[in-house]
């Protein structure tokens, strides 16, 4: 026999008491960490919300005491910061976690390496200081690998992109077409022979190249399209791309620091 349904009215009643409860107010963080970790191999194609699933799911298998966010719908305060685009590995991801209750950063970077999948790899953990980590992260230290492109032909393109004053690329994006100067973002960018199984030498250039957080972002591709553009440089393969570093830019050395520096310099062991 089919249950008999509620009346309408005692439907609406619920609907109205469920609408009349007071939003779950969540007690305030007591300790917040940044983090640093990798995407390295197959992950490097891993989007930037499977990565934040993996992430979830990681944290509760490692019963870190993460806060909660107040509001109908708590969920975890974890914020994200400069995630490199789909496709590109990285050594320098970051992220923020609020907790509930104080936690050491090396155990907490310990225990959420533990249950994170090889290649996402957590390897730097510290209390957060003052001041928004998003504000440090001013610009990336990127390579690219581009095989069957000899190094003397990668160094050409790069001395004409370099000396012109303006170089429009366009691209697809949420908006729609954009078309931007990618010469503008790039604060120093150098060709190198190759020299590892990635990269042979005789037979692959190596590109690196700091960009200038900006927007719209510049991304490695898009100074690739520079160098097409600009030069006709062109890969017969997809090239392999990897951030190494991105943070404060020193624009008189055009190098990258590290952004946990400032919170590691004020940070005192929690218990």
């Amino acid at each position: 026999m089919v249950a008999a349904r509620p009346p309408r009215w005692h439907v609406l009643c619920c609907d109205v008491a469920a609408a009349d409860q007071p939003p779950t107010q969540q007690p305030a963080p007591v300790q917040r960490v940044r983090i640093r970790y990798t995407k390295r191999g197959r992950l490097r194609f891993t989007s930037h919300r499977d990565i934040g699933r993996a992430v979830e799911r990681a944290l509760r298998r490692a019963d870190v005491p993460v806060a909660l966010s107040s509001g109908f719908n708590p969920h975890p305060r974890i914020s994200y910061a400069g995630a490199a685009p789909t496709g590109a590995a990285s050594e320098a991801e970051y992220l923020e976690i609020a907790l509930a209750a104080p936690m050491a950063p090396e155990t907490l970077r310990a225990a959420l390496d533990a249950a994170l999948p090889a290649g996402l790899d957590v390897v730097d953990a510290v209390t957060a200081g003052s001041g928004s980590l998003a504000e440090r992260l001013q610009a990336s230290h990127w390579v690219m690998r581009l095989p069957g492109v000899p190094v003397a032909l990668a160094a050409a393109a790069v001395d004409a992109f370099l000396a012109a004053p303006r170089v429009e690329v366009s691209r697809m994006t949420k908006k729609g077409l954009r078309t931007f100067d990618a010469r503008a973002a790039v604060v120093a960018l150098v060709a190198v022979p190759g020299g590892d199984a990635g990269c042979p030498p005789g037979d692959c250039a190596i590109l690196e190249v700091v960009v200038r957080h900006a927007e719209p972002a510049v991304r490695p591709d898009d100074v690739l399209a520079g160098l097409h553009e600009i030069a006709g440089l062109a890969t017969s393969v997809a090239p392999l791309v990897q951030r190494l570093a991105q943070g404060p830019l020193d624009l008189q050395a055009g190098t990258v620091g590290d952004p946990l520096v400032p919170d590691r310099d004020t940070s005192t062991p929690q218990g």
